[in-house]
């Protein structure tokens, strides 16, 4: 299933997802460099805090689609709190 977002949306999460990706490349060189453990420690929480903001704001754009078997939506409420909860424990 595809992820259908508003092209401001999608553009904010690939820019998120981008920045990230520089991060992790910055990370490996100062690795290589054998730069100051607690650099390195910074830069990685601030990765993963970059990675958690994009998976956040999926979920929360396109949470209706997510929501949805095919063209089915989930009518339980109980289930859909349980898929809910399951997509967003899945980023703690």
């Amino acid at each position: 299933m595809e992820l259908d977002m508003a092209a401001d949306e999608l553009k904010s999460v690939l820019n998120r997802l981008k920045r990230a990706q520089g991060q992790i490349a910055g990370i490996v060189r100062m690795i290589e460099e054998g730069r100051d453990c607690e650099d390195v420690i910074t830069q990685l929480a601030a990765v993963s805090r970059a990675l958690d903001r994009a998976g956040f704001a999926i979920i929360a754009t396109g949470l209706q689609q997510c929501m949805t078997d095919g063209a089915q939506p989930v009518v339980d409420r109980d289930q859909m709190r349980a898929r809910l909860e399951k997509l967003f424990l899945s980023l703690a």
